[in-house]
């Protein structure tokens, strides 16, 4: 008979891809944390709000958007769990909210049914304390987020829109798989009709 899958093992083969992890960790995981379904189109954060809680995804497909003060919403990161995913697609939080314990500037909206794995505030705050392979994982994922949200900031000011089409050719081409046309072009701070325009004469020939 198949053993039962647990319900925290993705997220801890996630923290073995940079970390070594122990089976003391392990079980202070299993403890600190909790399996959570969120359904489709449900709010996980609303701007304003204070982000207390990180949520791994396991499985299913969100979004994360921003609104200016004109009242235009834009895509700002997509969130789901495959091959294809880093750190800003597999959890769901603000971490300018959750860190300096500040209103969130997004909101996160499911798009799909979502599998994920919730951490509380203080759950973190304990794992962080009393797991040193925690720590050191954490304190590598809050790297690599400052890193993937300055390449984020970059982009969007200093690239042309043609520009930020083809780096997202090069470097993410399955969202254009995952999310719709009107979805991504938000992400590339586009209009749907010029991100057309655009593919159609991009040297770079891919279906959207």
């Amino acid at each position: 008979m198949k053993n039962r899958k647990e319900f925290y093992e993705p997220f801890i083969n996630f923290m073995k891809q940079t970390v070594e992890v122990d089976q003391e960790t392990v079980t202070m995981v299993a403890t600190h944390s909790r399996e959570i379904t969120i359904s489709k189109k449900q709010f996980v954060l609303m701007e304003n709000d204070f982000c207390n809680r990180v949520l791994f995804i396991v499985s299913g497909k969100a979004k994360s958007y921003y609104t200016n003060p004109n009242g235009k919403t834009s895509n700002w990161m997509f969130h789901f769990n495959d091959e294809n995913s880093n750190p800003k697609n597999l959890f769901l939080v603000d971490y300018k909210s959750f860190l300096g314990n500040v209103p969130s500037s997004v909101s996160i909206v499911s798009l799909t049914e979502i599998k994920a794995i919730l951490f509380t505030r203080e759950q973190i705050k304990f794992l962080k304390e009393y797991s040193a392979s925690y720590a050191k994982w954490l304190s590598l994922l809050n790297e690599a987020a400052f890193v993937i949200t300055y390449n984020r900031v970059f982009s969007l000011l200093a690239l042309s829109a043609k520009e930020r089409y083809e780096k997202l050719l090069l470097e993410e081409p399955y969202l254009l798989q995952l999310f719709s046309n009107y979805d991504v072009a938000s992400y590339l701070g586009l209009a749907p009709q010029s991100l057309s325009r655009i593919s159609a004469q991009s040297k770079y020939k891919v279906h959207i």
